[in-house]
């Protein structure tokens, strides 16, 4: 039975009215929250992603009560810099708002990453209340094989302070099997406190716009990346098969729909005139874009499929979009494509087997019957309140 009418505190830097990744997701999860009954408070940064640029908001979300802060701060370019800045700003911010703000939390929701916070907060939270995990992605996972001196010692803080900020959670939730089982085997977690939720559909397919047309014209074939570009997605691995496949694909245009320095630097360096670089669309037009986009990519650096699992996805396989998903043999998305008959996934980095793969996705009649339907049984908002609030 679910309880009704708890305090819940969520604490992540990134919110409302951040457009994309864990801000979207956790606004999603806020309203979701404040809907089933819950009190739901907010410590979060001033918008920052994905320029790393603040924004100041003044925003506000009906029957949420939201703590900014960070507006001041400044993030370098540099990503192991950028990170570290999060890191301790938010960190001291949290330490300071904590005091006030869990006098009548039930529970609060810690969303991993960033982990610091949590782990200094850790000895002042009051015993009572409930600490939720929220995982998106594994730190370790993208940190551990690194070379060099700073890498190796980045690692290891890594290693001590998302084994303690995990190990000191009530309930932890992963967003993939391959996250928990990896988790559980680096931090020896008790399985008993591991649930798995794949992230949920948030996409209203009710708003159908009629705005790209400029950009996404129909007498063109569209291979089409969108949201946030980070290492983990590996964009120069991505924008390198752009420029060899559009030597052999006819008719057909490459797109970045992003922001932030990788998309910049990509966007600076490229001659070819068939791979295009656009800002991120507005929200009401995502429906659009995947609607008019012949394929769209998703794209994971090799061997790190442990640490996250993109939560683009369900929006994707719910707006009936086709999928190339480039991921490690045997990942959960490899597996889960597999087991439902879904298309099409890439397990190699290798540009003639990407485009052999591309070449066969376009040839098939795009399942939506199939992909709709995984997607109303596997990725559900309402599953992922019941494990929090249960």
């Amino acid at each position: 039975m679910i309880q009704k009418s708890l305090n819940v505190l969520i604490v992540s830097p990134f919110f409302f009215p951040e457009p994309i990744s864990t801000g979207k997701f956790n606004t999603d999860l806020a309203l979701a929250l404040r809907d089933s009954g819950c009190k739901v408070t907010v410590i979060c940064s001033h918008p920052i992603y994905p320029k790393w640029k603040v924004e100041e908001s003044n925003q506000k979300i009906n029957d949420v009560s939201i703590i900014r802060g960070g507006k001041r701060i400044h993030y370098s370019k540099n990503p192991t810099i950028r990170r570290i800045t999060l890191e301790l700003w938010f960190s001291f911010f949290v330490i300071k708002q904590i005091f006030k703000h869990q006098k009548n939390a039930d529970l609060i929701i810690p969303v991993f990453p960033p982990s610091l916070a949590f782990y200094f907060v850790l000895p002042f939270l009051k015993k009572k209340i409930k600490k939720i995990g929220m995982v998106h992605d594994l730190q370790e996972v993208y940190s551990k094989d690194k070379k060099g001196v700073l890498n190796k010692s980045i690692s290891l803080l890594i290693n001590k302070v998302e084994s303690k900020a995990l190990r000191n959670c009530d309930k932890l939730i992963f967003l993939s099997n391959e996250m928990k089982n990896t988790a559980k085997d680096f931090y020896q977690l008790s399985e008993k406190r591991l649930f798995v939720q794949y992230p949920f559909s948030n996409i209203n397919l009710e708003t159908r716009t009629n705005d790209l047309d400029a950009l996404l014209p129909k007498n063109k074939t569209h291979i089409v990346y969108s949201g946030a570009l980070g290492e983990k997605q590996n964009p120069s691995g991505l924008y390198k098969f752009y420029n060899f496949a559009s030597k052999y694909l006819e008719n057909t245009c490459f797109h970045f729909f992003s922001q932030g320095q990788f998309f910049e630097n990509l966007k600076l360096k490229n001659t070819n005139q068939k791979i295009r670089f656009h800002n991120l669309v507005p929200l009401e037009n995502l429906e659009e874009l995947y609607r008019k986009s012949t394929v769209q990519i998703i794209p994971q650096l090799p061997n790190t499929s442990k640490g996250s699992l993109p939560s683009k996805l369900p929006n994707l396989m719910a707006s009936k979009c086709k999928i190339l998903f480039i991921t490690d043999s045997d990942s959960e998305i490899d597996i889960l494509f597999k087991k439902y008959g879904l298309s099409k996934v890439v397990t190699s980095w290798d540009n003639d087997a990407i485009l052999s793969s591309l070449n066969d996705l376009l040839k098939e009649k795009n399942n939506t019957n199939t992909q709709t339907k995984v997607a109303k049984e596997l990725f559900s908002i309402e599953s992922m309140t019941n494990k929090i609030l249960k």
